[in-house]
């Protein structure tokens, strides 16, 4: 335990064991690393704390709201400039190099040698290995002097633990069986099967996934509205790029080509599609199907249904504090301005996130609200019980961040059938994949679920439940990276397909000189099941691994939320 006289540890940001990884050795105290500080807002302002202004503005309808531009954020809910210069004053103390600052993201990067670092906020910081894969492992707390101790937030990045305990992709690879109903299949294997394939059939080899719906065809059995394209609309895709032992960035991303060959198959012109990178990421495809077939199924999607709009894609390191800056980038992005931001990656357990991470990322999410910022999440591919395999415990988990009560998370369906006539149930891909739902164990629920029947929590906790809502997850052909046609899916195909809708819906709120959509869940939640927005699903389960807990039923229910979209009906109850 290091010394912390005259230091406080930040609430909140107590480590666990790393029981999973085994001990290498100590950290070397000269090598240089990144880290990211998050300041309180601006004395005497509590950001959004779920009372007051925030909590009665996401309850009125989109048009008569005051969404905060990026030009006043900074003012009214920004950090305090004499809070930055303490900070920064302290890690000039440490010998520590301010990186950056942004009184808007109320937040400081700065960059040093982990001894320097260690000295300055006192982790427990050890070199751990899990298989071949070394890194940065922290347990216990994290301090700061008392001086700044009201300042400081959160601190990110003085560990580095690897993808494989912390970050899992919400993500499927699916194909359609003989009977019309999906299946779950080892990506590495598919990918072999693909291109034998395609060494066959030297346009495309494809004839695992022709057969599956077009992002078209589920729009207009959603009744998307027509005449819109999200014109001056951007929407923003959070990415995640695989690192290398030393923290290097070694892959994912998109590629132009590819799209540009998307976009050409099925008659629509390419969305402007941007690459921006958050600490140290960047746009680095490498023909891997469990990251690059994320980022190419989120564009292709997205654009698919919002071909108008700017894609901004934001790619950062795949840890936490690169997950939270992402977020907090893309949100804050004053040359493209996204007015929805989708999300198809979850990392972890919520209950394995510190009380800081949580906090960190709350506070994002209701800045977005306050600044008309919709922001969608993926529920998950693993039904009821998120976890590894080897980790499951018997009882429901949810990742993260998907209960928190500001994110608009989508779940899954799939079509049994043929055509119009084709039933929609809960997506489950046999015993091995299922869409994501249940109920929180550390986040309550809000107000606007009173009365939506959720249940209790595993831990007898009156959780926020997720999904909110739902779409088609059983497979679309999407174009890989490398010219491959495959059929990818679940959960992570939902998110982007609601981004798009909203990017619709918020280019015809500003066609009649409305604020955008925003926050609406709220709104969502007190729609009647008579007036249409929703299709209703009342059959199937989430359950793959024998827990019994959570089926579909009438009104809202723990697989598929409030249901799936009717778009136009949507659109005009929001105001459009």
């Amino acid at each position: 335990m290091p010394s912390v006289r005259n230091h406080k540890m930040i609430p909140g940001s107590k480590e666990r064991s790393l029981n999973d990884a085994t001990f290498v050795g100590e950290v070397d105290p000269t090598e240089q690393i990144e880290i990211t500080i998050l300041l309180r807002p601006r004395s005497g302002v509590v950001p959004h704390s779920g009372t007051g202004d925030l909590n009665k503005m996401v309850m009125q309808l989109p048009e008569k709201r005051r969404h905060i531009s990026h030009e006043d954020f900074a003012k009214q809910r920004g950090a305090d400039p004499a809070d930055v210069l303490k900070v920064r004053a302290f890690a000039h103390e440490h010998h520590l190099t301010v990186v950056d600052s942004s009184i808007a993201r109320r937040s400081i990067k700065i960059a040093g040698t982990i001894g320097n670092i260690m000295a300055a906020f006192k982790p427990t910081l050890k070199r751990y290995k899990i298989g071949n894969r070394h890194f940065r492992g922290r347990t216990g707390g994290i301090y700061v002097p008392h001086e700044i101790s009201e300042i400081v937030v959160g601190v990110f990045g003085i560990d580095d633990r690897p993808v494989t305990t912390l970050a899992r992709r919400v993500f499927s690879g699916i194909i359609k069986n003989g009977q019309g109903r999906p299946a779950r299949t080892n990506p590495a294997k598919r990918e072999r099967t693909v291109r034998a394939k395609r060494a066959s059939t030297p346009h495309h080899g494809h004839s695992e996934s022709s057969t599956l719906p077009t992002v078209a065809e589920i729009t207009r059995r959603y009744n998307f509205p027509e005449g819109l394209d999200g014109s001056g609309q951007c929407i923003a895709l959070i990415e995640l790029n695989d690192v290398n032992d030393r923290g290097k960035i070694t892959g994912t991303g998109f590629s132009s080509k590819d799209l540009q060959a998307y976009f050409k198959s099925i008659g629509k012109p390419m969305p402007k599609i941007i690459a921006i990178g958050v600490n140290g990421g960047a746009n680095r495809p490498r023909r891997d199907l469990a990251t690059d077939g994320e980022v190419m199924l989120d564009i292709e999607v997205a654009g698919s249904v919002a071909p108008g709009s700017t894609i901004a894609v934001y790619f950062a390191p795949n840890n936490a504090r690169g997950f939270i800056d992402a977020v907090n980038t893309a949100l804050h992005d004053r040359i493209r301005k996204p007015s929805v931001i989708s999300i198809s990656w979850a990392l972890g357990d919520e209950e394995e996130w510190t009380r800081q991470g949580r906090n960190a990322f709350s506070q994002i999410l209701k800045d977005a609200a306050a600044m008309g910022v919709t922001v969608c999440c993926a529920s998950g591919d693993s039904g009821s019980d998120m976890r590894d395999q080897q980790q499951r415990d018997g009882r429901p988990h949810l990742y993260f961040p998907v209960a928190d009560p500001y994110i608009l998370t989508c779940g899954g369906t799939e079509l049994l059938g043929i055509g119009s006539s084709a039933r929609e149930e809960v997506w489950k891909a046999g015993a091995d994949a299922a869409t994501g739902g249940g109920v929180s164990v550390v986040y309550d629920r809000p107000a606007y679920q009173s009365k939506a029947k959720v249940p209790r929590s595993p831990k007898g906790r009156y959780g926020c439940g997720v999904p909110d809502v739902a779409g088609y997850a059983a497979g679309y052909r999407v174009r890989e990276v490398g010219g491959l046609w495959g059929p990818l899916g679940g959960t992570s195909a939902v998110s982007p397909l609601w981004a798009g809708l909203i990017a619709l819906i918020n280019q015809r709120l500003e066609r009649l000189g409305k604020p955008r959509a925003g926050f609406i869940n709220p709104w969502l939640y007190k729609m009647s099941p008579t007036t249409g927005e929703f299709h209703d699903i009342v059959q199937g389960d989430n359950d793959i691994d024998g827990l019994g807990k959570y089926k579909a039923g009438k009104g809202w229910d723990a697989c598929t939320g409030l249901g799936t979209p009717d778009g136009i009906k949507l659109m005009e109850a929001l105001g459009g």
